[in-house]
């Protein structure tokens, strides 16, 4: 795309912005965005087509100016930590930009998901590979995204919907520590991080797991078979010399 039409539509976008944020996407039509822009309809026609394009246009926007704030979080020592600051980031883009949150959380389609969210995806699983890292991750990292994704536009949306004089402020943290909390756990003791006292740590946990399991009612096994578990516990000895 040439310079000229570059320019162009950043000026629908920005004016496109506007009219949405002031008043709604109910406000968003071909032609008032022209009129904001000072351009012919025209013109936005052959750039966007229709308001349905426009409005998807405006969605991978409102994702631009999300992943902008989220890049901005520089990772400190405690992964989960950062995951809490990202949760509350979400949850104040949301609120600060509510015509946005909603045309971009709220109404995405089978086939019709703006292309940065998957971006955004992708910058969840990041946080949680770094609270998986330091093992301190519960479930499967697509299990937790799926779970946080769930958790934090829910309680965004809710808080969109209330009148600003009725949102307990205490929701969206008193959610945050309770789901987080179900699929982290603390941290860890201050230990020899090298790979053979981390193998021997995992060996330690699977024997304790295995004897649990022994004790248990029928449907307690491991998830592994026992030939998986005697290899799985050879190659952690293999690892710990």
């Amino acid at each position: 795309m040439d310079d000229a039409k570059t320019r162009t539509r950043r000026q629908i976008l920005e004016a496109a912005a506007g009219i949405l944020e002031r008043e709604g996407a109910q406000a968003v039509s071909t032609r008032s965005v022209a009129a904001a822009a000072g351009i012919r309809a025209a013109s936005l026609y052959q750039l966007f087509g229709d308001k349905d394009a426009l409005l998807a246009a405006l969605a991978v926007h409102g994702f631009d100016l999300y992943l902008a704030e989220k890049h901005e979080l520089a990772p400190t020592g405690d992964p989960v930590a950062d995951l809490r600051r990202g949760w509350d980031l979400h949850v104040g883009f949301g609120l600060r930009h509510p015509a946005f949150y909603v045309l971009m959380f709220g109404t995405d389609r089978p086939g019709r998901r703006p292309p940065a969210a998957q971006e955004a995806h992708d910058l969840l699983l990041r946080f949680l590979s770094r609270v998986a890292a330091a093992g301190r991750l519960r479930v499967p990292a697509l299990t937790a995204a799926g779970l946080l994704h769930s958790g934090v536009t829910g309680v965004t949306l809710s808080l969109i919907g209330a009148p600003a004089a009725d949102r307990d402020p205490e929701i969206s943290a008193r959610m945050r520590d309770t789901l987080i909390g179900s699929l982290t756990t603390g941290p860890p003791p201050v230990t020899d991080s090298s790979l053979a006292a981390r193998a021997l740590a995992l060996d330690a946990a699977l024997h304790a797991a295995e004897e649990a399991a022994e004790g248990a009612s029928e449907g307690a096994a491991l998830p592994l078979r026992p030939a998986e578990t005697a290899l799985l516990r050879d190659w952690l000895n293999q690892l710990a010399r």
